[in-house]
C-alpha cells in the first residue's frame, strides 16, 4: 500500500549483488503472500527484469529469481500465463542445467508451479524442453533437487495421456520405479504421485508402469510410517487396478489386496480412502476378483471404515465397494450379507444428513438383488423404504417358495406378520411380491 513494488523494482538492477538478491528476495515475499500482490508484481513490469537476470547473474541471484518467478505462478492459470508470455520458460530450463543443485532446484519448483494449473501450460512447459533435463534432475544425488523434480514430473503428467506419454518417452518411469525403495519419505512421496499419475491416464500407460517391476516393492510402502507415501502408494496401485481385470489379476497375484487390505486396517481417515476404491474397483471386474477380496478377508474392514469414519465421502467409498463386492453371486451377496452391515448401509441411506453421494453409494440394490441369506434381511423389514423393500420382499418371494425350513423361520420370526404390515399400492412389484410370499401359506395363518 506504501508504493513498496516501485522502490524494489529498481533495487533488481543495483551494482551490489546482495541488494539485488534482497531486493528479489523481498518481491518473491510479497508475491507469497496472494494474488493481489503476484499480480501487482507481473503490472509492475518486473518479470522482464527477472528474466534478464536469470540468463546472466550468478547462482545466487537465479535462486532469488526462480523464487520470484514461483511465488507469482503459483496463484493462478492466469499468472502462469504471464510468465510464460515474458519468456521465463526457456531460461528457466537453461537454469536446469546449471551446475549448482540450488538453481536447477529453484527452476524445477517454478516449472512445476506454472505445470500443474492445466494442460495448456504443462504444454508450454514440455514445448520448453524440460521434460528431458527433469528426468536428468531425478538422477542427480542431492535429495531436495529429486524430490522437486518428481513433483514436477507428476504435475506436467497429471492432465493428460498425451502430456503422460511424453514424461514416458523421456525415460521417466525406469528412474522413478527405482527410488520406490528410497529411504527419504518426502522423495517416495513424490515417486508415488508421479507414477499414479502416470498410470492413470489409460491400460497402456498403466501397463508400462507395471512392466518397471513395482510390484512387489510398492507394496513396503503401504507399510510406511508416512502417512501420505502409504497413501499414495495405495493411489497408485488403485490407478492400476481400475483400468482392466487382467491388470487387478496381476494385482492380486503379487499378495496387493492383502497388502492394501491391511493396510486399510492399519491407518484412519482419507489415507484409508484409495485402499478402499482400490479394493471396489478390483471387486468389480470379475465374480472371482471379487471373492478374491472376499477371502481376504477384506469384508470387515470396510465395514468399519462405514462405522469409524466421519468423513461422508469416506464412508461413500466403502459402501460402494461392499456394494461391489457383494453385486454379483448370491454367495458374494451373503459374504457381505453375514458382516451385519445392511442394516447399517440402510441406516446411512436413509439418514438425511447424510450427503447425496452416500445415499446414492447406500442404496444396498445392488446386493439386495443377489442376496438370499434371509436372516441379514429380515431385520430390513422393519424399516426399509418403500423403494428399498421391493428389493427385500422381493428376494423372500424368490426364496420362500422352495425353502419350507425358511418358511417355518419367517412365520415363528415375525417376519410373516411384519409383510401383512407392508402397504403396497395395489398392482404395484411390492405387491406381486407379497402374495408370492402369502400364496406359500395356508389363508388362516396369513390372516
Amino acid at each position: 500500500n506504501s508504493g513498496v513494488m516501485s522502490l524494489l523494482r529498481p533495487l533488481l538492477l543495483d551494482v551490489v549483488p546482495t541488494i539485488q538478491q534482497t531486493a528479489a528476495l523481498a518481491l518473491g515475499r510479497l508475491a507469497n503472500y496472494n494474488d493481489d500482490l503476484a499480480e501487482a508484481v507481473v503490472k509492475g513490469d518486473i518479470l522482464p527484469q527477472l528474466v534478464c537476470s536469470l540468463s546472466e547473474q550468478n547462482r545466487f541471484y537465479k535462486k532469488a529469481a526462480a523464487f520470484v518467478l514461483r511465488a507469482v505462478g503459483k496463484h493462478s492459470p492466469q499468472l502462469a500465463q504471464a510468465i510464460v508470455q515474458c519468456g521465463a520458460l526457456e531460461t528457466l530450463v537453461i537454469c536446469l542445467e546449471d551446475f549448482d543443485p540450488g538453481v536447477k532446484e529453484a527452476a524445477a519448483w517454478a516449472i512445476g508451479y506454472i505445470a500443474r494449473h492445466n494442460s495448456e501450460l504443462s504444454q508450454a512447459v514440455v514445448d520448453a524442453g524440460a521434460v528431458p533435463l527433469l528426468v536428468l534432475c531425478i538422477q542427480e544425488p542431492e535429495i531436495a533437487l529429486k524430490r522437486i523434480a518428481a513433483s514436477t514430473l507428476s504435475d506436467i503428467s497429471k492432465h493428460s495421456p498425451e502430456l503422460a506419454q511424453t514424461v514416458v518417452d523421456a525415460g521417466a518411469i525406469a528412474h522413478l520405479a527405482q527410488m520406490i525403495l528410497n529411504p527419504d519419505a518426502k522423495l517416495k512421496r513424490q515417486v508415488l504421485s508421479a507414477l499414479s499419475q502416470i498410470a492413470k491416464h489409460s491400460v497402456d500407460l498403466a501397463e508400462l508402469v507395471v512392466e518397471a517391476e513395482i510390484f512387489p516393492v510398492v507394496l513396503t510402502c503401504l507399510k510406511d510410517s508416512d502417512e501420505y507415501v502409504k497413501k499414495n502408494g495405495a493411489t497408485l496401485i488403485r490407478e492400476i487396478a481400475k483400468h482392466t481385470p487382467e491388470l487387478s489379476q496381476f494385482i492380486v497375484n503379487a499378495g496387493g489386496v492383502a497388502a492394501v487390505i491391511d493396510c486399510i486396517g492399519s491407518c484412519r481417515g482419507t489415507v484409508r480412502l484409495p485402499g478402499i476404491m482400490m479394493l471396489g474397483y478390483v471387486a468389480a471386474h470379475s465374480e472371482n476378483l471379487s471373492m478374491a477380496v472376499i477371502v481376504s478377508k477384506g469384508i470387515p474392514p470396510l465395514c468399519t471404515c462405514l462405522i469409524e469414519e466421519h468423513e461422508d465421502h469416506i464412508k461413500a467409498a466403502a459402501a460402494w465397494a461392499l456394494g461391489q463386492v457383494g453385486r454379483h453371486t448370491p454367495e458374494h451377496a451373503r459374504a457381505v450379507a453375514v458382516a451385519n452391515v445392511l442394516p447399517t448401509l440402510l441406516s446411512m441411506y436413509m439418514d438425511t444428513r447424510s450427503s447425496e453421494d452416500l445415499q446414492v453409494k447406500a442404496t444396498l440394490k445392488n446386493i439386495l438383488q443377489k442376496c438370499t441369506y434371509l436372516p441379514a434381511l429380515e431385520p430390513l423389514l422393519q424399516d426399509a423404504p418403500p423403494n428399498i423393500m421391493k428389493y427385500v420382499v422381493g428376494q423372500f418371494s424368490k426364496v420362500l417358495p422352495h425353502d419350507s425350513k425358511a418358511r417355518r423361520l419367517f412365520v415363528t420370526t415375525g417376519g410373516l406378520k411384519k409383510v401383512q404390515e407392508i402397504k403396497a399400492e395395489p398392482g404395484s412389484l411390492l405387491q406381486v411380491y407379497i402374495n408370492t410370499i402369502n400364496n406359500c401359506y395356508p389363508e388362516e395363518i396369513v390372516r
